[in-house]
C-alpha cells in the first residue's frame, strides 16, 4: 500500500451534515478540486471513510 495518498474534493459540502463540513475543514479541502497529500494513517483512512463519497482518493508516487 502506498505511503501517501491525494486526495481530491470532488463534489460540494453545501447541504451536508455538520459532521461531514468539520471532516472537510479538518483535511484542509475547503474549495472543489482543492488536492492535499496526506501519510496513509488510520486516522486520515477514517477521516476519508467519513465523507468518500464527496472525495477522488488516489495513491501519490
Amino acid at each position: 500500500m502506498a505511503a501517501k495518498l491525494k486526495v481530491t474534493l470532488v463534489r460540494s459540502k453545501i447541504g451536508r451534515p455538520e459532521k461531514q463540513r468539520r471532516v472537510l475543514q479538518s483535511l484542509g479541502l475547503h474549495k472543489l478540486n482543492t488536492t492535499k497529500i496526506f501519510h496513509n494513517t488510520p486516522q486520515i483512512r477514517g477521516m476519508i471513510v467519513k465523507v468518500h463519497h464527496l472525495l477522488k482518493v488516489e495513491e501519490a508516487v
